[in-house]
């Protein structure tokens, strides 16, 4: 969730600002399921990096909330990775962009929890008792006026998804410990609309088999919301036991 109209300018055309190299990755050890579950049941003093992004429009907020799954994957396979969607190119909001499963919270929904399995379960077809829900991460407040509530998950890698062709493109995986390093955290800077526009992006390349089994790159664009909820993310599982100085 990133936008709620057509983008004026290409993100993957603005030139990158900084890279985060500087700062240490995530300990493996710390993306293990058992440190997850430790994190998220004995959570440190922390602060989220992003809280909200400068807003454009006047649409009226919306409760809304997103699963980041975890999908255990083993060593052999490379470890834990979260999976992600590619919107469909014609849907009227954030159009062929990178995004966690979610949307809406809607009334008959009993929590956010709820409402992000419900969402996963109908955007990709994951069960929801294939997940293990471990807690969320603070709210995050699009530039369109989605007020999401990151739901963090794990599951089992013995599933199969079903995508909802009218709203995603493609489901894909990237690894955590990617996700974690923040020397793949690139800084952008752009005047749009008036004002000045700062996100995170996270490329990821992809290989990928053809139908003849030859291996092509699929760039996956990761920016905007989704790299800013997961540039939290990183915060809450760096962070010892004070508040985190962020720089």
């Amino acid at each position: 969730m990133a936008v709620s109209k057509p983008l004026s300018f290409d993100p993957r055309q603005v030139p990158v600002s900084r890279v985060d190299s500087h700062l240490p990755p995530v300990p493996h050890a710390n993306l293990q399921p058992a440190a997850l579950r430790q994190r998220f049941a004995f959570p440190p003093e922390w602060a989220p990096e992003i809280v909200r992004e400068p807003r454009f429009g006047e649409r009226v907020p919306a409760q809304a909330a997103v699963l980041i799954p975890i999908v255990l994957r083993d060593a052999v396979d490379g470890g834990p990775t979260i999976l992600l969607t590619q919107r469909s190119a014609h849907l009227s909001t954030h159009s062929g962009q990178i995004a966690f499963p979610g949307g809406k919270v809607d009334e008959q929904d009993p929590t956010v929890q709820a409402a992000a399995l419900r969402e996963a379960h109908e955007e990709v077809g994951l069960m929801p008792h294939l997940v293990q829900v471990l807690g969320e991460l603070p709210q995050y407040e699009t530039g369109s006026a989605f007020l999401v509530t990151p739901v963090v998950g794990l599951v089992m890698p013995n599933f199969e998804l079903t995508p909802n062709p009218g709203e995603v493109a493609d489901v894909f995986e990237v690894p955590l410990a990617f996700l974690m390093n923040p020397a793949h955290h690139r800084r952008h800077t752009v005047d749009w609309q008036g004002g000045q526009r700062e996100w995170f992006s996270m490329p990821y390349t992809e290989y990928k088999s053809d139908d003849q089994g030859k291996s092509a790159p699929v760039e996956r664009y990761i920016w905007g919301a989704t790299a800013g909820m997961l540039r939290n993310f990183y915060r809450f599982l760096l962070a010892e036991n004070s508040v985190l100085e962020v720089r």
